[in-house]
């Protein structure tokens, strides 16, 4: 699959802000835009950062072709000089990034922009939504595995994804956020992932009955058949059909794979069909388990003691069910005024909606005795951190809440991507991602990783940038007082 260019797939008053930095005179203006998320889905403990790689790709070959010109041309909204203008743009600003993998919380900017205005302001569409999808689903997926503990996941969501590009990034997030596996075979040829499948119902009810339909797929597969085995009746047709075909496959000298369950009670039929495999000295079949499971069917299957050694998981993980979009947003936080930039602040009668203003990075404290995550602090760029402490943090409500940190390294999480508009960064795999995303998480303590009611991480912000922020709200309100 060839990548394709994206951009045309913004939102229309992106254009038309574009056109008026323009006929003002300020597109040049240089501004610094951060994406983040406000909350986290599902009521997890962290996000984990994905759809980097496909974001440098849409900035890269950010540029309007002849056809999107004459399309826009077509809508009369903007003059000769203008498309012009959109002919010769190109990105030449800095982006710094979260790596892909990182955990990451609210507030936190996953990307940082720093560009001539009207570039940084036509990016925001579509960098919101690629980063926004391939998050919310590698952190889907990071929960299912939490769930399925030391057990294997497959994910097999393809069919029911919001469409093809849904499925393909979706699949990639998953594997980085933990699984092991795809059905999606376009995702394993374009970034190697593991691919796994067997047949379907309809396989078995294509043939005269169920030992028919199993024989065959055992000659065509003898050296990974693994049989669906409750098109008809599970424990009394399906599994004898199954440990039948195994043993005639097994006198052959091939290696019986397993069976699948697709239905039912798995905790049941699990534990009954691995007595019978077990009792037919198939003790190496596997039980794989599928059909509408997510995180928390997972974890009371295992609970009640199933005994299912892979799942493939699908619907509620691909679309992310219960909670179907990440909501990050992408906001204006510094602006160049007389040559320099000025921080910019968006108030709200909602406090979770006022931005903090100017440009920030995320230092992660690790504790030097553990290698444990302490905290997350946001701070202006250009601060000093004490490089082991102590360092005195606050909460940015209740302040009276303080946390003095100790013998801590640090780590600031923006990395540079591009500089003057040239890419910086090699992506690495999604293998290594996938590796790099495991080590980040084990830096958590479980408490942050429970699926229900977790422990909640600590994010503040720093002395400087919280007075920063409420100064510029009092001379915002005053201002607004005096005014009327």
């Amino acid at each position: 699959m060839s990548k394709y260019n994206l951009t045309m797939a913004t939102d229309l008053y992106q254009l038309t802000m574009v056109y008026g930095y323009y006929k003002t005179g300020t597109a040049h203006r240089i501004g610094v835009f951060d994406l983040f998320f406000r909350r986290l889905p599902w009521g997890n403990g962290y996000a984990l950062a994905c759809g980097l790689e496909q974001a440098i790709d849409y900035i890269r070959e950010l540029r309007f072709s002849e056809d999107d010109l004459a399309y826009l041309r077509s809508l009369k909204l903007f003059p000769e000089d203008f498309l012009d203008y959109l002919r010769k743009m190109r990105f030449t600003g800095d982006i710094d990034a979260v790596v892909e993998g990182t955990p990451i919380f609210p507030g936190e900017p996953i990307v940082r922009v720093k560009a001539p205005i009207a570039e940084g302001q036509l990016l925001e569409t579509s960098l919101a939504n690629i980063i926004n999808h391939q998050t919310l689903i590698a952190t889907k997926a990071a929960r299912v595995m939490e769930a399925a503990g030391d057990t294997v996941v497959m994910e097999f969501g393809l069919r029911r994804a919001q469409g093809p590009d849904a499925g393909l990034y979706g699949s990639r997030a998953a594997y980085i956020g933990g699984c092991q596996a795809t059905s999606n075979v376009l995702a394993g040829q374009l970034y190697d992932i593991p691919v796994k499948g067997t047949h379907a119902h309809s396989w078995v009810m294509s043939f005269p009955d169920e030992l028919t339909a199993f024989r065959a797929y055992a000659e065509a597969y003898p050296h990974a058949c693994l049989l669906l085995v409750d098109t008809y009746d599970t424990i009394r047709s399906g599994v004898p059909n199954a440990i039948r075909v195994a043993k005639e496959l097994e006198t052959k000298g091939h290696k019986f794979l397993g069976i699948r369950l697709d239905s039912g009670d798995l905790a049941y039929l699990s534990k009954v069909a691995r007595q019978m495999l077990d009792e037919a000295g198939l003790e190496h079949a596997i039980i794989v388990g599928s059909g509408d499971l997510d995180e928390d069917i997972i974890r009371d299957l295992r609970v009640q003691g199933a005994r299912i050694d892979s799942w493939g998981v699908g619907t509620k993980l691909i679309t992310g069910d219960n909670n179907p979009a990440l909501g990050g947003v992408y906001k204006l936080v510094s602006l160049e005024e007389n040559g320099k930039l000025a921080p910019k602040i968006k108030v709200s009668e909602n406090a979770e909606k006022t931005t903090n203003p100017g440009v920030k990075d995320t230092v992660r404290f690790y504790s030097q005795e553990n290698g444990k995550a302490l905290a997350d602090l946001l701070i202006l760029a250009d601060e000093k951190i004490p490089p082991h402490g102590p360092l005195t943090i606050f909460d940015p409500i209740d302040t009276w809440k303080r946390k003095t940190l100790r013998d801590y390294d640090t780590e600031r999480l923006l990395v540079p991507m591009f500089r003057s508009g040239e890419q910086v960064y090699e992506c690495p795999s999604v293998q290594e991602v996938q590796e790099y995303a495991r080590r980040q998480l084990e830096h958590f303590w479980p408490e942050y990783k429970r699926l229900n009611n977790p422990e909640k991480y600590i994010i503040d912000l720093s002395e400087d940038l919280w007075n920063l922020k409420h100064t510029m709200i009092r001379e915002l309100r005053t201002s607004y007082i005096e005014r009327h």
